[in-house]
């Protein structure tokens, strides 16, 4: 007897150019590669999308959700990409070979197609199959023509019906409308998110991160989360008053096109008092900083403020850190509201800590066990690479 139907977002990753790569050259290395870079893909994707299939150069992957987080999905995607082009760099240069395979990496690329609709989950052989048209539309996205109309090589395609289940308004994020039109299915109007912009936008952009030296007050601690479980725990509005000290509200202000991200800025409540933390650099899973504004009975204080993660094969260490501020009267200040803070923050630890534990849970029992990933060949072309670490 098959379950019920779920809501469920779909996304499909695909090595693009994968064919054209496989004309003249060698296949044990060009396997080698696309295993790497499939576990890239797959790693990064994990834990928030669970695999469902491994279909040749793609990876099907799926989250049961009626609502979905834009900023989340956005941040996933897009943290996807950099870390294929980052992959795809490392693999490159790890190899010193010159057949056409190794030469020929560059010409890869990588794109997603998402959607939102409804399937039936089903175990099959120990693993979860999904049924439904919904499946079949986001599998008929990969023959479309975002490069033909839109001039886009690395995108993701993102249907109208998923944005419709998030809360991000894709024309303000620069994305760009198209509908694609299949037989026996119609038309499917989307919009397509240019990686490759992105991309070079990441590359340009400069990091700004309290470092250790830099810390003023620094509190750390210990996880048994992968970092995309950690971050999404600590960066979304609603779960700050359930781990963070004196926090009793949160809302975001001036997310464009509902993204968080830099230029926008958090409000926290602090009962009738506010604080205002203005995102100055926003990167998914490594860390996000912001300049907090304070505003004490002596004056506002400003100060630079940088939530880090550190990934390790156990989990991920949580760094919180504040820099001094830049005035004598704010370090005065500071220096007595940071003790109480840290304070309040290292007791508050243990509760955030068996939080993430239960999210983590919680994601884990949405689905049973996921395809196993086939890596490179052991003395192969690709051995003296650092494989890639998955946590959780």
């Amino acid at each position: 007897m098959l379950s019920a139907a779920q809501p469920t977002c779909f996304l499909i990753a695909d090595i693009s150019g994968y064919t054209g790569y496989l004309a003249d050259v060698e296949l044990d290395h060009a396997q080698d590669i696309l295993a790497d870079l499939i576990g890239a893909v797959v790693t990064a994707l994990r834990p928030n999308f669970r695999l469902a299939k491994l279909e040749g150069d793609a990876a099907f992957t799926f989250l049961s959700a009626e609502k979905l987080d834009g900023s989340m999905l956005l941040d996933t995607i897009e943290r996807c990409y950099f870390g294929f082009r980052r992959r795809r760099r490392d693999v490159r240069q790890a190899t010193s070979c010159e057949c056409g395979a190794c030469r020929r990496i560059p010409d890869l690329d990588l794109k997603f197609v998402v959607h939102h609709g409804v399937a039936i989950h089903q175990k099959v052989a120990g693993h979860q199959e999904l049924l439904g048209s919904d499946v079949i539309v986001v599998h008929r996205l990969l023959k479309n023509e975002v490069v033909e109309k839109l001039g886009m090589h690395a995108y993701a395609l993102i249907t109208r019906k998923c944005i419709d289940a998030s809360d991000i308004e894709p024309a303000a994020l620069g994305m760009r409308e198209i509908t694609e039109t299949y037989d026996r299915i119609g038309d499917v109007p989307a919009w397509a998110h240019d990686l490759e912009r992105r991309w070079q936008e990441e590359e340009a952009r400069g990091r700004i991160r309290v470092t250790e030296e830099e810390a003023t007050l620094s509190v750390s601690v210990p996880t048994r989360v992968p970092p995309q479980v950690a971050w999404q725990f600590l960066t979304t509005p609603g779960q700050r008053m359930t781990w963070q000290p004196w926090v009793t509200e949160v809302t975001v202000k001036g997310a464009t096109g509902g993204r968080r991200g830099p230029g926008s800025a958090n409000h926290c409540m602090h009962g009738k008092d506010a604080i205002v933390e203005e995102i100055l650099d926003w990167r998914p899973y490594d860390y996000v900083t912001d300049r907090t504004i304070l505003d004490t009975p002596g004056g506002p204080v400003k100060v630079l403020h940088t939530i880090e993660l550190e990934p390790g094969t156990e989990g991920t260490t949580i760094h919180f850190r504040f820099a001094a501020p830049r005035t004598k009267r704010e370090k005065e200040i500071m220096s007595e509201v940071a003790a109480a803070y840290g304070e309040a923050l290292r007791a508050h630890l243990p509760g955030l800590v068996a939080q993430l534990d239960a999210a983590l849970a919680a994601q884990d029992a949405d689905g049973g066990p996921e395809p196993q990933l086939a890596g490179p060949r052991p003395g192969g072309l690709l051995a003296g690479l650092q494989p890639l670490e998955i946590i959780g």
